[in-house]
């Protein structure tokens, strides 16, 4: 059965580049470099959480393991 992304490593990645984009857009309304950089920073960060969940085991299972 297809997960379709929904999974814990999928949501976690996902809101972590939520809160980037969130945070670096607060960052340059307010006028502070820094704010905007950890926000960057963040929404890089947030695909390789994801990644680092998902080979934990709390991605989908991989298409091999479907058959």
């Amino acid at each position: 059965m297809a997960h379709h992304g929904n999974t814990p490593a999928a949501w976690t990645g996902v809101l972590v580049i939520l809160v980037g984009f969130v945070v670096g857009g607060i960052g340059l309304m307010i006028g502070s470099w820094p704010v905007f950089w950890v926000g960057v920073v963040l929404a890089v960060l947030g695909p390789v959480v994801g990644k680092v969940m998902q080979k934990l085991g709390l991605g989908g299972e991989p298409v091999e393991a479907r058959r």
